[in-house]
């Protein structure tokens, strides 16, 4: 699986912005698709995950309410919209895809999201 995520951009506080992670080769129904993110000086950090086949979705404490993980499976893209964004919440945002949360095996390139105060 190849992913190529698209979207970042430079945002005020309070803003949104919606990512993109196109896909191309073939994501089995029980896989995940994720998103995580990398702040300066942090370690890379989980902030949205969906189950490509049924849609379930996981999202930890600090996302959780603001973002929203969507997938088009005719499109073979995963949406990841955010909203009520804060200063802490830039960084470089990497989709991801494997067999459960976690346990990612295929990575796109990163898309920097900057949230200016």
């Amino acid at each position: 699986v190849q992913l190529q995520a698209s979207g970042g951009g430079v945002v005020q506080a309070g803003g949104s912005l919606r990512l993109s992670c196109r896909t191309s080769g073939g994501i089995l129904s029980s896989w995940s698709l994720a998103w995580l993110r990398q702040g300066p000086g942090k370690e890379r950090e989980l902030v949205a995950n969906i189950r490509w086949g049924a849609g379930n979705t996981y999202y930890p404490e600090d996302t959780k309410g603001r973002f929203t993980i969507s997938r088009n499976k005719g499109e073979k893209t995963v949406y990841l919209q955010m909203d009520s964004l804060k200063p802490e919440d830039t960084a470089v945002y990497f989709c991801a895809a494997g067999r459960s949360i976690g346990d990612y095996v295929s990575w796109g390139q990163g898309t920097l999201v900057t949230v200016s105060s």
